[in-house]
């Protein structure tokens, strides 16, 4: 557990400058700070709630917003495909627990540590795993309990939103660190940049698939090369 929270510790600076960035978006949208607390509490998803709150302002239906909060979201199902064998043999209830506290940065330090590992489902990955969901969710909830409280405060001009994506930025260029998650991230970057007018920001759920058969095919270019090589010598 220790251990995943060292994992996971760079990127909760970038996870706490999000949080305040959806703290005074909630209240600026023209949540109560009730509501703008239950939101981040029962949410949880920062991109999703980034999503509906303009839906909400513009009085959608009900059913627009859940779906456009879903289609967001739909990069973790991706993830727990990938997850799934670590924890397959908890009960459902443990397993929704985790998936309800699950992030983005969690699954990056997870995967590279326990991906090629021959046993899955060991105490030490559980355990490693809550070491990184557990502060994620306390610096996420704090800070945005923060960005509530300053939403009164803060004025719409000084553009929190372009600081937030500069800290996401900051927390994930340490992570590439070969040739497949560069590709990857290019990629996805392409990929977001070209959809960025879709609907419901399916140009988000676009570029997490690209990203990662871009990664995949890279990886498997890779290994058939050195196989290759192998077989030469």
């Amino acid at each position: 557990m220790r251990d995943g929270f060292r994992a996971v510790s760079p990127g909760l600076i970038a996870l706490a400058i999000w949080g305040v960035v959806t703290g005074v978006a909630m209240v600026k949208a023209g949540l109560s700070e009730p509501q703008a607390i239950a939101m981040s509490l029962l949410v949880y998803a920062g991109s999703a709630q980034l999503t509906a709150l303009p839906l909400m302002a513009a009085g959608a239906p009900i059913w627009l917003i859940f779906a456009a909060g879903i289609i967001v979201n739909l990069r973790f199902l991706i993830f727990g495909a990938a997850l799934h064998p670590f924890f397959r043999d908890l009960s459902w209830r443990k397993r929704l627990f985790l998936g309800y506290l699950s992030v983005d940065v969690s699954f990056i330090v997870f995967m590279p540590r326990f991906a090629d590992a021959l046993k899955k489902g060991t105490l030490e990955q559980h355990w490693f795993f809550i070491g990184t969901i557990l502060p994620a969710w306390v610096v996420w909830q704090t800070a945005s309990m923060l960005g509530i409280a300053l939403g009164a405060i803060v004025p719409v001009s000084w553009s929190l939103e372009f600081g937030a994506v500069l800290a996401l930025m900051a927390m994930m260029l340490p992570y590439i660190t070969s040739w497949p998650v560069f590709i990857s991230v290019v990629a996805s970057a392409l990929t977001a940049w070209l959809t960025q007018l879709w609907p419901l920001r399916l140009g988000l759920l676009a570029a997490v698939i690209v990203g990662i058969i871009a990664g995949m095919w890279t990886e498997r270019r890779i290994q058939a090369r050195r196989t290759q090589s192998k077989a030469r010598g």
